[in-house]
């Protein structure tokens, strides 16, 4: 009963038969590789984008910064909802990354609107050279909160984002669950709805552990290359990046191991409403926010599950105390039947 985080769930056979196959011979490093070529070309497919620059890293993280860095100069800012994990989980990475370019908080909320967007937007270029340039817009998808934003909702922020000329960076580590909660296609997610730099998540999403990058305004991708190295962040054996990806590509992996992910997730959604508790977040992809008293989540987590309480443990045990569940590819029906037995024992 792991709901901690779906970092730490096991590879996918096939990811870890792909990497066996790729380690064979001597093949060139850095990129220069027909697996890693090959692809760059079959992500170009998926995204429906035949002109996108394609590059593998192995974070999210350097993902997220080196996209930023491309987008963004120091004496900028980037805008991000106050949840984002480019603020709240990257240790001043972004900033480190772009020379110095601060973070712009949007709202209040996990999922910045229009209208908070378009106000944190006017408030910038107000003061000259005193203040910060307007820079990229930066949407996490699923967001740290769990929701996903609607087609439509993102539509309305890039278009916000279009009518000051900035350019929009998409935070997709879970990209693969919420375009199938969507039931979307990764282009209609990304260059379709206005994001000019994607990130294709694969290491929460069952991979050891590889990103990928989608440039599609082909002019920033130079940039890219040469900041990917100088951030120590190219692999010289960088077969073994693609290896995971290319397993990943083959028979919609990545469909389908966000498709058991959300599916175990939904299962949890209903029964906690079914036990009376209440799910916090509005719409769901592998993640879930719900109240439950502190005494019940110390119950259930001495039965085994493992998840963690956004409030501290500390308290009476009648109080109500917020805690996140996270479901990976590997967590099965039963364990999540587990689960909920044990909760409606104890709630």
């Amino acid at each position: 009963m792991f709901f901690a985080s779906d970092n730490s769930g096991p590879v996918p056979p096939q990811v870890l038969e792909a990497l066996a196959r790729a380690n064979e011979g001597h093949v060139a490093g850095y990129g220069a590789d027909e697996l890693t070529l090959s692809v760059a070309q079959r992500l170009r497919d998926l995204f429906e984008a035949p002109e996108a620059a394609v590059y593998l890293v192995p974070t999210g993280t350097a993902a997220n910064v080196l996209s930023l860095a491309c987008l963004c100069p120091p004496f900028a800012t980037v805008f991000c909802s106050p949840t984002a994990h480019i603020h709240e989980d990257e240790c001043n990475a972004p900033e480190f990354f772009t020379g110095g370019a601060k973070l712009t908080l949007v709202g209040d909320s996990d999922r910045m609107t229009p209208e908070t967007l378009r106000a944190a937007i006017e408030g910038e270029e107000t003061r000259g050279v005193h203040g910060p340039k307007r820079g990229p817009v930066s949407i996490t998808q699923i967001t740290e909160r769990g929701n996903v934003y609607s087609m439509d909702e993102l539509h309305a922020l890039t278009s916000v984002a279009k009518e000051y000329g900035l350019p929009v960076h998409l935070d997709g580590a879970r990209f693969a669950n919420a375009a199938v909660k969507l039931g979307v296609t990764p282009a209609e997610m990304s260059w379709k709805a206005g994001v000019d730099i994607c990130v294709f998540g694969g290491t929460k999403n069952g991979l050891m552990g590889v990103e990928a990058v989608l440039i599609f305004d082909s002019e920033k991708a130079e940039e890219f290359e040469y900041r990917r190295k100088r951030g120590s962040l190219l692999f010289s054996k960088h077969r073994y990046l693609a290896a995971q990806m290319d397993a990943y590509l083959s028979d919609d992996l990545w469909h389908d191991l966000a498709g058991r992910a959300n599916a175990r997730c939904d299962q949890l959604v209903q029964g906690l409403q079914g036990a009376g508790l209440r799910v916090l977040n509005e719409t769901h992809g592998n993640m879930v926010f719900f109240e439950m008293s502190r005494g019940a989540h110390k119950a259930v987590m001495a039965q085994g599950a493992d998840y963690h309480l956004f409030d501290t443990p500390e308290g009476p045990d009648d109080e109500t105390a917020v805690a996140r569940l996270v479901c990976d590819w590997s967590l099965s029906p039963e364990q999540v039947a587990q689960f909920l037995d044990l909760v409606r024992a104890t709630a």
